[in-house]
């Protein structure tokens, strides 16, 4: 699934019949016909896939739905229409899993990986449906095309089918009407909890790939950094990538790299200004390395007015080597409550935890209201394209 957003009015959109599911399942074809219609009307528009974990492997597979190999061509009108990913939503979360991210305390979370809707997984899918995976598999991609086809910006929602799209686990309306919280008899409605996910069309196999609907999460959010609250202006920004995801709390997070900031600017009241001016924002591209520099990150995360405080702050870097293998490294770079941050990168006190499981509430007694974090990368190199360092 693809939700296409229009850039324009209603006047322009409905120059053209809305494509669906019934016309094609191909998502070049749905490319095609975002091309005619900016062709058409002179209007812009791009799509957002949905989160890919319950697509058995399809999301960012090695082959196109022809079963054709990945070629620039593709990469290229991927990225053109798909700049940004859905990564989280109830359905389960889609940028890290375990098995992938071995050395991510973190990486279980929200994790649905029995199988689809009519399949249980097989070997092999589990590497193709999650962001942080394609992300390191597009620098593989980009060596071999020249183009990355996975170099996508990240955003959350829901996928309810409500119109009651609350994030909150105590307000939280599931994702069709016949999950709403109602009584039966003075007592929850059963369905809310036992109704089946996936797993309700039998697995060729015989296994059972149930996973049932109080599993669901009250996710996600898309949080957009647009010069005005207009609907041109958030559009420029989901175009630029200008976004992040979050799992429901309406944390603010802002990220710039660069190569000449300096502790001092994280703490800088034009923030912001300094960012744009002597950088990128998140979603951008740094390029021309200067020689013997290293690309800094700054990064500022301020909690939900309404919601906990904050454990840490982390950098993920994926990278692939000479070989065309791909790795990947957790860098803890702002922690809460004075705790150290060793040699290696990592926290190794825990936060802690408030949660009273009985009453399902907790207090804001550990963690930080806000986190600064200023990060060079210690293990950059100078890798040279066409004679001229990048990154």
């Amino acid at each position: 699934h693809r939700n296409v957003i229009f850039r324009d009015d209603k006047e322009k959109a409905s120059r053209m019949l809305p494509y669906s599911n019934f016309d094609s399942v191909n998502p070049e074809d749905l490319w095609d016909w975002m091309k005619a219609y900016e062709e058409t009307t002179g209007g812009r528009v791009l799509a957002i896939p949905h989160n890919g974990n319950l697509s058995n492997g399809l999301m960012f597979d090695d082959v196109t739905f022809k079963k054709e190999k990945l070629d620039r061509t593709y990469a290229e009108r991927r990225m053109r229409w798909e700049p940004i990913y859905e990564v989280t939503q109830m359905k389960g979360d889609g940028e890290a899993h375990p098995m992938l991210s071995p050395n991510d305390e973190f990486a279980d979370y929200g994790t649905w990986d029995k199988g689809s809707f009519g399949m249980a997984k097989e070997d092999g899918m589990i590497e193709r449906e999650y962001a942080r995976e394609a992300y390191k598999r597009g620098l593989v991609y980009e060596e071999k095309l020249g183009v990355n086809p996975f170099k996508f910006g990240l955003v959350g929602s829901t996928d309810s089918h409500t119109g009651l799209a609350t994030t909150r686990e105590d307000n939280v309306f599931g994702k069709v009407s016949k999950f709403e919280p109602y009584l039966v008899d003075g007592k929850h409605n059963e369905e809310r909890f036992t109704d089946k996910v996936t797993g309700r069309i039998p697995d060729p196999k015989g296994r059972d790939f149930t996973i049932r609907h109080v599993k669901t999460l009250a996710s996600g959010l898309a949080a957009v950094w647009a010069t005005e609250n207009t609907r041109e202006a958030i559009w420029d920004a989901l175009k630029r990538k200008e976004v992040y995801a979050s799992t429901g709390t309406r944390m603010s997070v802002r990220v710039f790299a660069g190569w000449n900031f300096t502790e001092e600017d994280v703490q800088r009241p034009d923030f912001a200004d300094t960012g744009y001016r002597n950088g990128v924002p998140m979603g951008g591209d740094l390029y021309d390395a200067p020689a013997g520099k290293v690309p800094v990150l700054l990064v500022r995360a301020l909690r939900d007015p309404d919601g906990a405080n904050l454990d840490r702050v982390q950098i993920i870097k994926g990278w692939s080597d000479a070989n065309g293998e791909t790795h990947e490294k957790v860098y803890d770079v702002a922690v809460s409550d004075d705790r150290e941050i060793s040699a290696d990168g990592r926290c190794k006190e825990p936060v802690g935890n408030t949660v009273d499981v009985k009453i399902a509430k907790y207090t804001n007694s550990i963690g930080d209201a806000l986190l600064m974090g200023y990060w060079k990368d210690p293990d950059f190199d100078h890798p040279v394209l066409d004679g001229r360092p990048m990154m």
